[in-house]
């Protein structure tokens, strides 16, 4: 049975850990050739063995995504490597330190501009670039639950969360009749070994948080990454522009059951 992404190439950001190491690792084992991307040199290099241990085919790109030139030089290497870009997983994307507004530092908020939104604003520029030389692709941008409801003392994701899911619907008009689709994820609560190393300190909390799910968990990054594959593959061909919350039905209540 032929795999979801055999025979396409592509790029996942912020490819180091958590969503993005498990994008890249879903991608590759579903057939993709996939240039690994992250700010962190180790860490990006260790998810490349982490596929190449399991037969998958992936090369890495230590890319800041802030800057215009590296994100270039990203998406050059990739098409010199493997000869073109089918998809691209632009997961890349800080937080802001705890803080209402009135105390949130301005070089956080800069800071976080910065990578989020104009990081994703370099990556969709250089890579739809690419992908109309060879015929159309697809994209899929991390935004996040707080993209679609506010989120207090993260105001700057926040911010640029709402801005991922725009530039996204706008992007994804802009390029539909040149075979381009473009989508974004919006992950909640995951589970990540950080926060499974909190659930294992504070027990009575991590019930509270599950139950508040109407699906009584959070998360994994596993299913975050089979979303973001799954918007890329030719099984979502008649899907783009959409903000799909992978979020275990949180954002559909209004309240905590």
């Amino acid at each position: 049975m032929p795999k979801l992404m055999e025979g396409k190439a592509g790029i996942v950001t912020g490819a180091g850990s958590g969503i993005g190491r498990a994008s890249a690792m879903s991608f590759a084992n579903e057939g993709a050739k996939v240039m690994v991307s992250d700010i962190l040199l180790e860490s990006g290099e260790e998810t490349v063995r982490l596929i190449k241990e399991t037969g998958g085919d992936a090369c890495f790109i230590q890319c800041d995504v802030s800057n215009e030139d590296s994100v270039k030089e990203l998406v050059d290497q990739t098409i010199e490597k493997y000869g073109k870009l089918d998809f691209a997983h632009n997961n890349a994307g800080i937080s802001n330190p705890p803080a209402d507004i009135v105390n949130l530092k301005s070089i956080d908020w800069e800071r976080t501009l910065k990578v989020n939104l104009d990081g994703l604003y370099y990556a969709l520029k250089y890579e739809i670039q690419a992908m109309l030389k060879f015929g159309g692709g697809a994209i899929v941008n991390t935004a996040s639950h707080s993209g679609l409801k506010g989120t207090p003392r993260k105001g700057a994701y926040v911010a640029t969360k709402w801005g991922v899911n725009g530039i996204t619907k706008t992007v994804a008009l802009e390029y539909a009749r040149q075979g381009i689709r473009v989508n974004s994820i919006c992950p909640s609560m995951t589970l990540t070994p950080m926060l499974e190393r909190y659930f294992e300190q504070a027990p009575d909390q991590a019930e509270i948080i599950k139950n508040s799910f109407p699906l009584k968990r959070v998360g994994t990054i596993e299913e975050q990454a089979n979303a973001a594959v799954w918007l890329c593959s030719d099984k979502a061909s008649y899907i783009t522009g959409v903000n799909l919350a992978v979020d275990g039905g949180l954002s559909s209540q209004s309240y905590p059951s």
